[in-house]
């Protein structure tokens, strides 16, 4: 069963032209081939009005006709003699007949003169059959070159009817994932329109429930937020009181939850603010991504060299894009979180900044063990920490990335670091270029 529309109407229309045309072909051929034969009996008519008044010694051919036709003309005299075919013509009536001379089927045309002499013009059958054919078949020739001519017409007339839907559906397929604007109408086929209005109120629901989601997971991480870190006060305040090995043991055990569960919050409240935030980035301001970069990363450097590791820049250029700063910090904080949770003591991150024709490039590139081929797949999914996940990583913060730097209209990409006697993990986020960075009011940040 063909199961495509435009296969369908195609295979449908092309069997519509192929038995028309040779229903059609059918019976042009008979109605040419009758033409032709009538023709031919025209010609015998002709010739026969001219050898009227003439005398002929015997069946001879007729000279100055095409010799392909075989015309003859054939002296009959007054009376019946000489052969006997020649007798047996003289026996028939005046007028075009259908006899054998020269033992093969001919068609004959016998008239009687005046003075009372009969003479007959015959060809063969075969000869003229053969060139009525030939007519015939030519007759078929425009009706076999216009078949395919009208199969390719039919092709592009269906294509460009079903435009439309394949137009709406890349418009779908190009959309980001939170843009539910309506589908237009206009312009489209009147046999779409109850289609289309059904997407449009699918879309309009999904809509209300994406902004019931975002409000949801706002609302309560904002209302945990406040338990939560008074919970991790308490946690802190046990340190000033003398408890057993056991109880601090549960305590750090305590406070390290609360840390976890802070961390998770902050994170749902970062994913909530870039969801509310408006999704076309040219509606956003310019942000200095160098600038941004830099406090970033005096802001974890600390944390960097608490843990053994040695975290700067490798090459950093003044770079603008179109972006609120915080989804900037927001991109690199977790990637530098994500960097510095899995590279061991005595390990580097760099961090690279540059231009590349018309896009700005956010490099991180680290070395700790690099990505499971088998989590690559899943590794952008929400709360998904592979399969070895490290320390106190919710599973949001590339997910987060990855959304933030779609909505301003970027891309990223993971790979994998395999040399010699080394492993790692190089992430490399790709933004629009906007406006003069020199325009930007300078932000002093250390490193």
């Amino acid at each position: 069963m063909i199961r495509s529309l435009r296969a369908r109407l195609f295979v449908g229309l092309t069997a519509i032209i192929l038995v028309s045309g040779a229903i059609g072909g059918m019976f042009a051929y008979s109605w040419a081939f009758g033409e032709a034969i009538e023709l031919q009996d025209s010609i015998l008519i002709q010739l026969a009005s001219l050898a009227q008044n003439a005398g002929f010694s015997g069946g001879q051919p007729l000279h100055g006709v095409e010799e392909d036709t075989e015309v003859w003309l054939v002296e009959l005299g007054k009376t019946p003699r000489g052969l006997a075919e020649d007798r047996q013509l003289f026996n028939l009536p005046d007028g075009l007949q259908v006899a054998t001379w020269k033992k093969q089927p001919v068609r004959v045309l016998l008239r009687t003169r005046s003075d009372g002499s009969r003479f007959a013009v015959a060809q063969p059958t075969t000869v003229r059959d053969e060139t009525a054919r030939d007519v015939a078949f030519r007759t078929l020739l425009p009706i076999a070159a216009l078949i395919p001519c009208l199969m390719l017409v039919t092709a592009l007339v269906i294509a460009h009817s079903l435009r439309p839907i394949i137009q709406l559906a890349g418009d779908l397929d190009s959309r980001r994932a939170d843009d539910m604007t309506p589908l237009p109408l206009k312009g489209t086929p009147s046999e779409l329109h109850p289609f289309i209005t059904s997407i449009n109120g699918l879309l309009a629901r999904m809509r209300l429930l994406m902004e019931q989601r975002r409000r949801f997971v706002a609302d309560a991480a904002h209302e945990l937020r406040t338990p939560i870190t008074a919970l991790s006060l308490q946690a802190e305040n046990l340190d000033s009181v003398a408890l057993p090995e056991v109880a601090r043991e549960r305590v750090a055990a305590l406070k390290h939850g609360m840390h976890r569960t802070k961390h998770l919050l902050e994170q749902l409240l970062a994913l909530a603010r870039h969801e509310a935030s408006p999704s076309d980035p040219a509606e956003m301001p310019l942000a200095a991504l160098d600038c941004v970069a830099k406090e970033v990363v005096a802001d974890l450097l600390q944390e960097a060299l608490d843990r053994g590791i040695d975290l700067g820049f490798v090459l950093v250029e003044p770079l603008t894009v179109r972006s609120e700063p915080v989804m900037l910090a927001a991109i690199i904080r977790n990637l530098l979180d994500n960097a510095l949770r899995f590279t061991p003591r005595g390990g580097t991150i760099d961090i690279g900044i540059y231009r590349q024709d018309d896009v700005a490039i956010l490099q991180v590139e680290d070395t700790g063990p690099g990505i499971a081929s088998g989590d690559m797949d899943q590794i952008f999914d929400p709360f998904f920490r592979g399969s070895r996940p490290e320390g106190e990583g919710t599973g949001l913060g590339l997910s987060i990335v990855k959304r933030i730097v779609g909505s301003l209209g970027g891309g990223i990409a993971l790979e994998n670091i395999a040399g010699a006697g080394r492993s790692g993990l190089r992430v490399t986020v790709r933004l629009p270029i906007a406006g003069d960075p020199d325009a930007l009011p300078s932000r002093d940040a250390g490193e």
